[in-house]
């Protein structure tokens, strides 16, 4: 049985936000190697780059904030953080995304019905990818 709980309000997440230490680059990367397209940007510190998946439902902010704490994401277990992008073919995408300057953590494999690898882009951010068998939005 599927349970769905709803809030009151129907607020909606615009975006989720990385500190990362080469904003430019690594959002240069993502909409070459990810599909995204940038929304909105900056051209002074904090570089902070908005980036939209091709549904335009769905965004990320990479953005360069000296001022704060930079995670440790190449040290980070993927269970404590990771980026999840929906793929038609994981094996294909993993391996053009490892071309690209990724590294594989987790190879192509199932679980249930559903196909997954796990991946760090090239600054160490877990990515997962993921073939749902059913669709969960």
């Amino acid at each position: 049985m599927k349970h769905v709980y709803k809030g009151r309000n129907g607020m909606k997440i615009e975006h989720t936000a990385f500190n990362v230490e080469e904003p430019v680059l690594m959002a240069r990367w993502y909409v070459e190697n990810l599909g995204l397209t940038v929304q909105r940007r900056t051209v002074d510190s904090p570089f902070a780059h908005f980036l939209a998946d091709d549904g335009g439902t769905v965004m990320i902010e990479i953005y360069g904030n000296k001022e704060a704490p930079l995670p440790d994401y190449r040290n980070m277990p993927p269970g404590q953080l990771h980026l999840a992008f929906v793929s038609k073919d994981v094996a294909a995408d993993c391996a053009r995304l490892k071309a690209a300057g990724a590294t594989v953590v987790a190879d192509v494999h199932q679980l249930g019905d559903d196909t997954f690898a796990m991946l760090r882009d090239p600054w160490g951010l877990p990515v997962q990818l993921v073939k749902r068998a059913k669709a969960m939005i």
